[in-house]
């Protein structure tokens, strides 16, 4: 069994289990992924934050 600490997409709850004991949904890994300096995917976060403030600047 892995004993990574897991949260529910559905109710929010934290388990241990692969399907959440509460309301039987399935649960994803909570730990945040591991740094790389060759982040293959910070252009396209720098992108969508910046797309994310226009909207939020100009009422949208």
């Amino acid at each position: 069994m892995n004993m990574k600490m897991r949260k529910c997409s559905s109710c929010g709850e934290y388990t241990l289990k692969e399907k959440c004991p509460y309301c039987g949904a399935k649960t994803g890994n909570v730990a945040p992924p591991k740094y790389s300096p060759e982040d293959k995917y910070g252009k396209y976060r720098r992108i969508l934050k910046k797309q994310m403030l226009f909207k939020k600047n100009n009422g949208g």
